[in-house]
């Protein structure tokens, strides 16, 4: 079942357009079964999960970190993933970025920008994401790819439009500015209810799960 809906929903959407696999909470063998149909990123909300996942799986796919990543995780999330997609402040880039530097690695990142403005949720206001990305661009071993957000949640799908719509503007905007050190390659917008629209609305990037694995089960293990 799952890699009957990993190829329909790739066979559906334009070739520049990547999925990512939202596995939090699930098993091993459902997350092969995705990657066996073409799934190419696994995406990560806990630093845990993906780090079990990947002593199992191995760097046959890429691995992100879709989920809030606390600045005393990321030495270990340098070591595991290829992309952090959930950046929002200079403290956690600064911390990926020493990280990165003891490994001899650089890491591509994405900033979250709290689009809605919403305060209980996590990203760099839109008002606050240039000052921050001229400070991102002074580190050595981070280099921001381009935006992510997460949009309002909804019962209405269309609702969250205006929000990746103001995301993908950001992005225009940036890409145009040409700050040194900083790629405007990737826009991550978009889940199993809202990806449609958010390619409408120029993603790059979609994190799906339900969509491709069913209803998640509970999971209380933290990042």
């Amino acid at each position: 079942m799952i890699r009957e809906k990993v190829m329909r929903i790739i066979s559906q959407i334009p070739s520049s357009v990547k999925v990512v696999a939202a596995a939090k909470t699930r098993t091993i063998e459902e997350i092969m079964e995705a990657i066996d149909a073409g799934i190419s990123i696994v995406g990560e909300n806990y630093v845990q999960e993906a780090e079990s996942a990947l002593s199992r799986i191995g760097s046959k796919v890429q691995w992100h970190m879709i989920g809030h990543l606390q600045s005393n995780k990321a030495k270990k999330a340098a070591q595991i993933f290829d992309m952090i997609q959930t950046v929002d402040s200079f403290k956690l880039a600064s911390a990926v970025n020493r990280a990165c530097h003891d490994l001899g690695k650089t890491m591509p990142v994405l900033i979250e920008v709290n689009s809605a403005k919403e305060p209980q949720k996590a990203g760099v206001m839109p008002e606050n994401l240039i000052p921050l990305l001229m400070e991102i661009a002074e580190l050595s071993n981070v280099r921001v790819m381009g935006l992510m957000t997460m949009g309002p949640v909804s019962q209405e799908p269309e609702e969250v439009r205006p929000f990746f719509r103001y995301t993908a503007r950001l992005f225009d905007e940036i890409h145009k500015k040409g700050i040194p050190n900083i790629e405007m390659q990737c826009l991550s917008m978009g889940m199993s209810d809202t990806y449609k629209i958010a390619i409408e609305e120029g993603a790059n990037l979609i994190r799906l799960g339900t969509c491709i694995f069913g209803e998640r089960l509970y999971s209380s293990r933290m990042a």
